[in-house]
């Protein structure tokens, strides 16, 4: 189970019923956020989620509106007595940006690692499931991310049994290690089926449509997307500051074959996102003005 909260929706500045734009991801044990804006933490406290597990922090780029939160974030971890090293993702500039910010936080009980991305597409594997980010189109350098859970194939006792591999390695096969003993080698794809689907979220924001996102986002069972304006006349002012519309959003949406798509990142100018959304479906109907807070519990399809 992939447990999924937008915990802010607002792009540029916080709004009294509107905090910045930050996802938090939470997976066997494991959270992770993208972004970091100013109000995050209220946000967090207000859905019932704690920082302390948060083990990923993962950065689309260094606005202000999607960074400034991190010093706050960083002295509450270390209040709470982490001592459990954090790892910061982002493009490159990152360990710079982080060391300036950390001018206020310069105390913290816990290491901080820092992993710049080089590459306009790039993979982080985890126990369990990977990030994957890929380069964006704003007027500074930024990446979008997906969050993908693999899951692995039936466990087939039948081959295990002709196999005669014994009963005492079967959980750990089906977790996916490698044993070798003097019997021999055995590995996971000797019992194992063909993988099943597993589960992932898309996420893009400050950018103008790209076929990466389209790429990225192909089947996704959440896609979370920028939607900066609502009013069709805005169009201009979002490909001139590369932003996107709801509209560009959505026909990305149904580009790609999502499930559901979350809509956020909202100009303050646009304080009822939901009076456009009948233009919206019309696009991809499945799509949602997401509002602070709005969370899901996703889970794996039954074969």
């Amino acid at each position: 189970m992939l447990d999924i909260c937008l915990l802010g929706t607002g792009g540029m500045m916080p709004l009294p019923h509107r905090w910045l734009t930050s996802l938090m991801a939470r997976y066997n044990g494991t959270s992770i956020l993208i972004d970091c804006g100013e109000g995050t933490q209220i946000a967090m406290k207000e859905k019932g989620w704690s920082p302390k597990p948060i083990g990923i922090i993962c950065f689309t780029h260094y606005h202000a509106d999607h960074i400034s939160g991190l010093p706050g974030m960083l002295l509450t971890m270390g209040n709470a007595e982490r001592t459990e090293p954090l790892l910061l993702i982002g493009p490159k500039g990152l360990a710079k940006v982080v060391s300036a910010l950390r001018v206020i936080a310069p105390e913290l009980p816990f290491e901080i690692r820092c992993l710049e991305l080089t590459e306009a597409e790039q993979t982080i594997a985890f126990d369990g499931f990977r990030i994957e980010a890929y380069k964006v189109n704003h007027n500074v350098l930024c990446y979008g991310y997906d969050i993908v859970v693999e899951r692995a194939g039936r466990f087939d006792v039948g081959k295990a049994e002709k196999l005669k591999i014994p009963r005492n390695y079967w959980n750990r096969l089906q977790k996916g290690e490698i044993i070798e003993t003097e019997e021999g080698t055995f590995t996971p794809d000797m019992v194992l089926g063909e993988p099943r689907k597993g589960l992932k979220v898309t996420y893009c924001t400050d950018t103008r449509p790209t076929e990466s996102i389209v790429r990225h986002a192909a089947g996704a069972d959440l896609f979370i997307c920028e939607g900066m304006y609502g009013e069709p006349e805005k169009l201009k002012k979002a490909r001139e500051y590369k932003h996107m519309t709801l509209y560009e959003a959505a026909e990305l949406a149904r580009k790609a074959a999502v499930k559901e798509l979350w809509l956020t990142h909202y100009s303050p100018s646009l304080i009822r996102p939901e009076e456009y959304m009948q233009a919206v479906r019309k696009i991809f109907p499945n799509a949602v003005a997401a509002k602070d807070g709005r969370s899901t519990e996703l889970v794996f399809e039954e074969a």
